[in-house]
């Protein structure tokens, strides 16, 4: 139900740019008040309720000097602050006012006066012409219809002298001697604006009876009536005061916008541009603007992160498909060239000729399925997951691959503490890379292997080196590059180190060439699952270099 309401808004809903929501939202939100005073009617519900007690304290007081000046009265009477509940006439009694536009019924116009036979009491006359100049003097001055009743509806002072309303509801109330308010329609009502057709006030009056009590008793009802303030005859008459405050509101809210569209939607146009850019490869990420707010300037800053390791990967990717390219030519060449010599001198070769011709060939497809291979293992390595590793014991998997790895033509020498290493990598990355390691210098003619290892504040430093000839210093800072070797013609595919990298740096740890050291050191800085504060937290370099010189110096040595 909800998806098939939402999929047509969906379809045409219209493409808005940033600054143009925020406009739209600050006009909205700017417009709330007003929305609320003329359509909820708020504000126009405050000058009926207005208009409603100003009868009623007018009424209160006329009534009050009729009591008192009535024939034979003792004083002022008031009457009771409330009716029952069961009086079925308009909401009235209580508080001062008591309409509301929402909840009052309206009732028809009233009704014209008529004549009626009989005459008011003596009493009543004489009252009625003793209080008219004041009910005159009232209306004048708060311009609403004031009339002097008597109990049977006669009117005594006022408009209509002479006839009766003996039939309204609310004059019935107050004869029973409770006041009563009631809104009733105006036939006579015209509109001055364009506007007024939005006012529900416009064309009511609002109608007030109360009773005049002479010692206890209903002598007289006053009769009230006023249209209430109209509302959009205010606004009209104060038009230019309201359309001075609507644009001063407008350009407070395009000035918002501007700064909004500075902080927020000109630095997000800027940087999807320069996305784009760098997408073609023909830009880079600019410095995030100052205007730009902090989260947008973070925004930047994490952009300018993923372009450069984007732009980091490209080039990894364009020089790793140029090494493997180059990789594998020669075997490829290798073979074709046996083939197209088998293909063209079979008949002639001899025998040991057609037997070397495939030996070659042979051996190129192997060095071939051997750089498969490799490649391989270095994607994997590649797309290893980062996360942590349940902790090992370092000393554990150590032993392990020197009893996997000694023999007659080397010797593995550790140097390690006697208390556990913990370390939160996986075993296998550990086996791996130690391998890769002990495999390089076995082949580089190492007669010794010596691995030690220390624990610093948030790391173990494991160093793995050997007593071959060494790494030449031009090759130093390139042995971790892919398909970089100096043992091609014996096989070597130069990928063992990159998939060591590659694996330690999935399980956070890292692996480097100690500096200074003209023998092949190799220092790796695993992560330990808790801090171990050992030697002061030293660098892994220099604690490297500090664990080599232990070596030297003739410290204790373990042969395997």
């Amino acid at each position: 139900m909800i998806e098939a309401i939402k999929a047509p808004i969906r379809r045409h809903w219209p493409r808005l740019r940033l600054r143009t929501i925020l406009l739209l939202t600050f006009v909205f939100v700017a417009a709330l008040p007003g929305v609320g005073a003329l359509f909820l009617r708020v504000y126009e519900n405050t000058l009926v309720r207005q208009t409603e007690a100003e009868l009623i304290a007018q009424g209160a007081a006329l009534a009050a000097v009729a009591s008192a000046d009535w024939p034979g009265s003792r004083g002022p009477d008031v009457p009771p602050a409330a009716r029952p509940q069961s009086n079925p006439g308009g909401l009235a009694g209580g508080p001062l006012s008591t309409i509301d536009l929402r909840t009052t019924p309206v009732l028809p116009e009233r009704p014209a006066a008529t004549p009626v036979p009989g005459s008011p009491s003596p009493d009543a006359l004489a009252a009625g012409r003793r209080i008219a100049p004041l009910l005159a003097a009232t209306a004048r001055t708060t311009l609403a219809a004031i009339q002097l009743l008597d109990p049977a509806g006669r009117v005594l002072a006022g408009a209509d002298t002479g006839k009766a309303y003996p039939a309204l509801p609310e004059v019935a109330i107050a004869r029973a001697g409770l006041p009563d308010t009631v809104l009733r329609r105006r036939s006579d009502y015209r509109p001055h604006t364009s506007l007024e057709w939005l006012s529900r006030a416009s064309d009511l009056r609002i109608h007030h009876a109360r009773p005049v009590m002479v010692n206890g008793k209903v002598v007289a009802v006053l009769l009230l009536s006023r249209s209430p303030r109209a509302l959009f005859r205010g606004l009209y008459e104060d038009r230019g005061k309201i359309l001075l405050g609507i644009a001063l509101i407008f350009g407070v809210l395009v000035v918002l916008s501007g700064l909004l569209s500075r902080g927020i939607a000109r630095p997000i146009e800027a940087l999807g541009e320069a996305t784009r850019d760098v997408a073609r490869g023909t830009g880079r990420m600019p410095a995030p603007p100052r205007t730009a707010a902090i989260e947008i300037q973070a925004l930047y800053a994490d952009f300018a992160r993923m372009a450069e390791a984007i732009e980091q990967r490209s080039r990894y990717l364009r020089d790793f498909a140029h090494a493997v390219s180059h990789e594998f030519k020669t075997p490829l060449a290798g073979i074709r060239g046996a083939i197209e010599l088998l293909e063209d001198h079979h008949a002639t070769m001899s025998g040991e000729e057609r037997h070397r011709f495939l030996a070659n060939a042979a051996a190129d497809a192997e060095r071939l399925a051997q750089l498969v291979t490799r490649l391989l293992d270095l994607a994997r390595a590649d797309m290893a997951e980062s996360g942590a590793a349940p902790p090992i014991d370092l000393r554990s998997a150590i032993h392990r691959l020197a009893d996997a790895n000694r023999g007659e033509t080397v010797r593995m020498i550790l140097a390690l503490p006697r208390s556990e290493l913990r370390v939160a990598v996986p075993a296998a990355t550990i086996e791996t890379v130690i391998g890769v390691l002990i495999e390089n210098s076995r082949q580089a003619g190492a007669t010794a292997i010596t691995l030690a290892a220390d624990a610093a504040q948030d790391h173990v430093v494991l160093t793995v080196s050997d007593d071959g000839p060494g790494i030449p210093p031009g090759d130093r800072e390139r042995i971790f590059e892919p398909f970089f070797t100096s043992r091609r013609a014996a096989g070597g595919t130069g990928l063992g180190l990159a998939i060591a990298r590659s694996l330690l740096a999935a399980a956070g740890a890292t692996i480097a060439l100690a500096d200074g050291e003209q023998d092949a050191t190799f220092l790796l800085r695993l992560p330990a699952p808790r801090r171990i504060s050992v030697d002061g937290g030293a660098p892994p370099v220099a604690l490297g270099r500090r664990i080599a010189r232990r070596f030297t110096a003739g410290r204790q040595r373990t042969r395997v």
